[in-house]
């Protein structure tokens, strides 16, 4: 049988070869088995695994029947489990295990290519820890699954939009909109819930039909798959463009001039809005992949600052347990103080809308304020194909660091961070990472400065370290 691995966020492979009937199956039942596991184990006190289990899916190539097998050995196994009614984001799955104070199954491969489906986790509001993915794992083929006829479907669609509605004030954002806002869906599970979120003629929404194929592109909200939203805000002079990704878990801005915003620009305007507007104090956590100038905001406001290793349940837990604040990651995902601990595409669009509401400033000119106070950002990642896996991080970063010379670029080191993979930080606070994948044949490199040349010959040097024992191309 293939082996299932959990990889950064959930399992994924591709539809119809790893990703297959049998194989959700194997899945749902090995959640079934470690899920009844912690109920044996905790029989006489509440856990997050003691309530109703609901499971959800995207609107990749059938997800819904992924999910109705999913439910039927759920079901089977005497869980209690309720299948969606209809396609929702993820977020809206973690938020009902936080309300029903249960699990959660999610169908989706996210960002992911449309060849791809997958299996994502979620306790407690937010995806599940490694001991509860690496328990799921340990529990694959040791029963054989077995199905229900019958299973429980339910409309989870209201409960989230109250969710989101008590979060932001829609209507004071839509008594305060002059211009036009386009969302841009991407043919995601997001699809028209801003028009019931915010129902304005100022809103313009695209590519929110159902296609399964995703208009030829990933549905990632980054600037390569985002023409379309910028040719849109153009052609209709609109104030913003918000872009969700497939599961509409992640985030993506353009501007009112149809530039598209990095997460390295965007999470520093989220910051510096809660910070500034809405008063917050505490801890700002993020992946160790993301950008310098929060840290330079926190170090200025006298505000702690911790980064992460990759992968958004590493900041969230940090959220969950109290510990910050506000919590970021370089793939789109924000989350803050009083809402689950978990990224969410749709509020932090309706963040941004109340954000540009608020100041009366466009996206171009909050973003002018953080440059103004704290420097340029020009951030870019590549990946790069090698041979094999890296199975020992540590090990690769180890025999890296011997190979580095003393300055980069003419200027010297100032850190070396191992958190995940290796980040070389430079005394201007220019920055590089190289960060191999633990369940794919890929190096990501990352960098970021305040000159696009400068983040380029940053990558290029990475290149040239990378490439040769590793056979990248």
């Amino acid at each position: 049988m293939d082996p299932i691995k959990f990889g950064t966020d959930g399992w994924r492979g591709v539809i119809a070869r790893d990703f297959t009937f049998e194989n959700v199956r194997r899945v749902a039942q090995a959640i079934a088995d470690y899920v009844k596991e912690d109920q044996a184990k905790n029989a006489r006190k509440k856990t997050p695994l003691s309530g109703p289990i609901v499971i959800g899916f995207d609107k990749r190539f059938q997800s819904d029947m992924f999910a109705r097998e999913i439910a039927k050995v759920l079901e089977a196994n005497h869980l209690n489990p309720t299948l969606m009614a209809e396609s929702l984001p993820t977020p809206a799955v973690s938020f009902m295990t936080s309300k029903l104070g249960g699990a959660g199954v999610m169908v989706t491969a996210s960002h992911n290519p449309p060849s791809y489906n997958g299996v994502k986790i979620k306790i407690d509001g937010r995806a599940a820890l490694e001991n509860v993915t690496q328990g799921v794992e340990s529990w694959i083929d040791r029963t054989a699954p077995t199905r229900a006829a019958e299973i429980k479907t339910k409309s989870f669609r209201d409960q989230y939009l109250a969710y989101l509605k008590s979060r932001v004030d829609m209507g004071k954002i839509k008594s305060k909109l002059k211009k036009p806002v386009v969302v841009d869906y991407m043919h995601g599970a997001a699809s028209g819930l801003m028009a019931d979120l915010l129902p304005s003629k100022q809103l313009i929404e695209i590519r929110s039909a159902h296609d399964p194929l995703f208009g030829g592109v990933h549905p990632e909200p980054i600037e390569q798959y985002l023409g379309a939203l910028s040719e849109a805000v153009k052609k209709n002079k609109a104030m913003i463009g918000l872009a969700l990704d497939g599961d509409a878990d992640r985030f993506g801005l353009v501007d009112e001039n149809g530039k598209y915003l990095t997460p390295c620009q965007v999470f520093p305007m989220i910051c510096l809005y809660l910070i500034e507007h809405k008063k917050f104090s505490g801890k700002i956590v993020q992946s160790v992949s993301l950008g310098y100038l929060v840290e330079r905001i926190c170090k200025e406001k006298n505000i702690p600052f911790e980064q992460l290793p990759v992968g958004f349940k590493h900041v969230a837990e940090k959220l969950a347990i109290g510990e910050a604040v506000i919590a970021g990651e370089e793939s789109g995902g924000y989350a803050w103080k009083g809402a689950i601990a978990e990224r969410d595409g749709m509020l932090t669009a309706a963040l941004f809308l109340e954000m540009c509401t608020t100041t009366g400033k466009t996206p171009s000119e909050l973003w002018k304020d953080v440059e103004k106070r704290y420097g340029a950002s020009f951030y870019k990642r590549i990946d790069y194909r090698i041979h094999r896996p890296i199975a020992d991080k540590a090990l690769w970063t180890t025999k890296l660091i011997k190979k580095l010379p003393k300055k980069l670029l003419n200027t010297p080191i100032k850190d070396l961070i191992q958190t995940d993979g290796l980040k070389i930080v430079l005394e201007d606070g220019h920055w590089l990472l190289m960060r191999p994948s633990g369940t794919e044949p890929l190096m990501r490199v990352y960098a970021e400065s305040d000159k696009p040349e400068r983040t380029q010959a940053l990558l290029d040097a990475a290149k040239k370290w990378v490439a040769p024992s590793l056979g990248a191309h």
